[in-house]
Protein backbone atom coordinates (compact mmCIF):
# COMPACT_ATOMS: atom_id res chain seq x y z
CA UNK A 1 0.00 0.00 0.00
CA UNK A 2 2.75 2.54 0.83
CA UNK A 3 4.33 2.26 -2.82
CA UNK A 4 1.12 2.98 -4.19
CA UNK A 5 1.43 6.53 -2.06
CA UNK A 6 4.96 7.30 -3.19
CA UNK A 7 3.29 6.53 -6.85
CA UNK A 8 0.39 8.99 -6.45
CA UNK A 9 2.65 11.78 -4.60
CA UNK A 10 4.98 11.71 -7.94
CA UNK A 11 2.20 11.63 -10.25
CA UNK A 12 2.29 15.24 -12.71
CA UNK A 13 -0.61 16.22 -10.62
CA UNK A 14 0.63 15.66 -7.24
CA UNK A 15 4.09 17.59 -8.70
CA UNK A 16 1.82 20.49 -9.86
CA UNK A 17 -0.25 20.46 -6.73
CA UNK A 18 3.00 20.29 -4.62
CA UNK A 19 4.52 23.25 -6.94
CA UNK A 20 1.64 25.15 -6.27
CA UNK A 21 1.14 24.58 -2.43
CA UNK A 22 4.78 25.99 -2.42
CA UNK A 23 4.42 29.19 -4.16
CA UNK A 24 1.47 29.47 -2.16
CA UNK A 25 3.15 29.40 0.65
CA UNK A 26 6.03 31.47 0.17
CA UNK A 27 5.95 34.96 1.07
CA UNK A 28 5.65 37.66 -1.60
CA UNK A 29 8.70 40.06 -2.17
CA UNK A 30 8.31 43.61 -1.88
CA UNK A 31 7.58 45.85 -4.62
CA UNK A 32 10.87 46.67 -6.00
CA UNK A 33 12.88 44.59 -3.65
CA UNK A 34 14.77 42.00 -5.47
CA UNK A 35 14.56 38.65 -3.51
CA UNK A 36 15.73 35.67 -4.47
CA UNK A 37 15.98 31.54 -2.87
CA UNK A 38 19.10 31.36 -5.44
CA UNK A 39 21.00 34.78 -4.01
CA UNK A 40 24.43 33.86 -3.25
CA UNK A 41 24.85 33.80 0.77
CA UNK A 42 27.43 36.24 1.47
CA UNK A 43 28.06 35.69 5.42
CA UNK A 44 27.89 32.42 7.28
CA UNK A 45 24.84 34.46 8.95
CA UNK A 46 22.66 34.37 5.67
CA UNK A 47 22.79 30.72 5.98
CA UNK A 48 21.52 27.89 8.25
CA UNK A 49 25.27 27.22 9.22
CA UNK A 50 26.89 28.04 11.95
CA UNK A 51 30.23 28.32 10.49
CA UNK A 52 31.99 28.68 7.32
CA UNK A 53 33.80 25.23 7.67
CA UNK A 54 30.68 23.39 8.82
CA UNK A 55 28.95 24.30 5.14
CA UNK A 56 32.00 23.30 3.34
CA UNK A 57 32.16 19.70 5.49
CA UNK A 58 28.00 19.57 4.92
CA UNK A 59 28.00 20.50 1.09
CA UNK A 60 30.59 17.88 0.30
CA UNK A 61 28.86 14.96 2.07
CA UNK A 62 25.62 15.86 0.97
CA UNK A 63 26.84 15.77 -2.28
CA UNK A 64 28.73 12.61 -2.30
CA UNK A 65 25.44 11.23 -0.81
CA UNK A 66 23.68 12.35 -3.76
CA UNK A 67 26.08 10.59 -5.85
CA UNK A 68 25.72 7.91 -4.32
CA UNK A 69 21.44 7.97 -4.45
CA UNK A 70 22.37 8.48 -8.00
CA UNK A 71 24.37 4.88 -7.90
CA UNK A 72 21.11 3.27 -6.32
CA UNK A 73 18.98 4.40 -8.84
CA UNK A 74 20.91 2.95 -11.66
CA UNK A 75 20.90 -0.30 -10.26
CA UNK A 76 16.78 -0.33 -8.86
CA UNK A 77 15.90 1.38 -12.09
CA UNK A 78 17.87 -0.11 -14.56
CA UNK A 79 18.95 -3.52 -13.53
CA UNK A 80 15.98 -4.92 -11.59
CA UNK A 81 13.39 -2.40 -13.62
CA UNK A 82 12.12 -1.88 -9.82
CA UNK A 83 10.47 1.43 -9.72
CA UNK A 84 8.45 0.28 -6.32
CA UNK A 85 11.93 0.13 -5.08
CA UNK A 86 13.10 3.05 -6.80
CA UNK A 87 10.05 5.60 -5.65
CA UNK A 88 11.23 6.73 -2.41
CA UNK A 89 14.93 7.26 -3.81
CA UNK A 90 13.55 8.77 -6.37
CA UNK A 91 11.64 11.02 -4.04
CA UNK A 92 14.67 11.12 -1.39
CA UNK A 93 16.62 12.89 -4.68
CA UNK A 94 14.44 15.20 -5.79
CA UNK A 95 14.30 16.47 -2.22
CA UNK A 96 18.03 16.82 -0.77
CA UNK A 97 19.24 17.93 -4.78
CA UNK A 98 17.55 21.04 -4.69
CA UNK A 99 18.94 24.19 -5.20
CA UNK A 100 17.13 25.93 -2.09
CA UNK A 101 18.37 23.08 0.19
CA UNK A 102 22.56 23.32 -1.35
CA UNK A 103 23.03 26.51 -2.65
CA UNK A 104 23.35 28.06 1.03
CA UNK A 105 26.29 26.03 1.50
CA UNK A 106 27.75 27.57 -0.77
CA UNK A 107 29.03 30.85 0.72
CA UNK A 108 30.87 33.45 -1.13
CA UNK A 109 34.44 32.34 -0.17
CA UNK A 110 34.25 29.25 0.62
CA UNK A 111 36.74 27.22 -1.96
CA UNK A 112 39.65 27.42 0.19
CA UNK A 113 41.19 24.27 2.13
CA UNK A 114 38.94 21.55 2.24
CA UNK A 115 36.62 22.30 -0.28
CA UNK A 116 37.17 20.89 -4.10
CA UNK A 117 35.27 23.97 -5.16
CA UNK A 118 36.21 26.52 -7.70
CA UNK A 119 36.42 30.24 -6.78
CA UNK A 120 34.49 30.50 -10.13
CA UNK A 121 31.55 29.53 -8.62
CA UNK A 122 31.04 33.07 -6.78
CA UNK A 123 32.25 34.40 -10.26
CA UNK A 124 29.56 32.95 -12.08
CA UNK A 125 27.08 32.39 -9.51
CA UNK A 126 24.09 32.73 -11.83
CA UNK A 127 25.34 30.28 -14.29
CA UNK A 128 26.06 27.98 -10.83
CA UNK A 129 22.58 28.30 -9.52
CA UNK A 130 21.05 27.38 -12.81
CA UNK A 131 22.93 24.18 -12.83
CA UNK A 132 20.87 23.27 -9.91
CA UNK A 133 17.55 24.83 -11.68
CA UNK A 134 18.45 22.15 -14.33
CA UNK A 135 19.48 19.50 -12.39
CA UNK A 136 15.63 19.79 -10.73
CA UNK A 137 14.39 19.63 -13.94
CA UNK A 138 15.99 16.73 -15.35
CA UNK A 139 15.01 14.71 -11.58
CA UNK A 140 11.38 15.55 -12.61
CA UNK A 141 11.88 14.36 -15.65
CA UNK A 142 13.60 11.29 -14.47
CA UNK A 143 10.55 10.84 -11.90
CA UNK A 144 7.87 11.25 -14.98
CA UNK A 145 9.59 8.66 -16.92
CA UNK A 146 10.34 6.07 -14.40
CA UNK A 147 6.49 5.96 -13.32
CA UNK A 148 5.59 5.07 -17.25
CA UNK A 149 7.86 2.08 -16.68
CA UNK A 150 9.34 2.41 -19.86
CA UNK A 151 13.60 1.11 -19.06
CA UNK A 152 14.84 2.75 -22.06
CA UNK A 153 13.48 6.03 -21.39
CA UNK A 154 14.04 6.01 -17.43
CA UNK A 155 17.62 5.18 -18.57
CA UNK A 156 17.84 7.90 -21.08
CA UNK A 157 16.89 10.40 -18.21
CA UNK A 158 18.84 9.02 -15.33
CA UNK A 159 21.91 9.81 -17.80
CA UNK A 160 20.69 12.91 -17.79
CA UNK A 161 20.75 13.29 -14.44
CA UNK A 162 24.43 12.53 -14.00
CA UNK A 163 25.47 14.27 -17.08
CA UNK A 164 24.17 17.60 -15.46
CA UNK A 165 25.48 16.87 -11.78
CA UNK A 166 28.92 16.06 -14.89
CA UNK A 167 28.35 19.29 -16.32
CA UNK A 168 28.56 21.38 -12.89
CA UNK A 169 31.79 19.12 -11.80
CA UNK A 170 33.82 19.72 -14.31
CA UNK A 171 33.36 23.59 -14.75
CA UNK A 172 33.36 24.05 -10.85
CA UNK A 173 34.98 21.32 -8.81
CA UNK A 174 38.48 20.48 -8.45
CA UNK A 175 39.11 16.83 -8.61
Amino acid sequence: MQQRHYLKWASPRGTAASALALMLCTPLAWAGEETSALAMPQAVSDTPFASEREAVVWRREELKDIESLVRQLRFDLINNQDLEAAMPRLLKLQERASADRLLPAFIEGTHGSGSEARASIWEEWGEFAAGFSDLEDKIANLIDVAEQEDTRNTARALSEVGASCKSCHRAYRYD
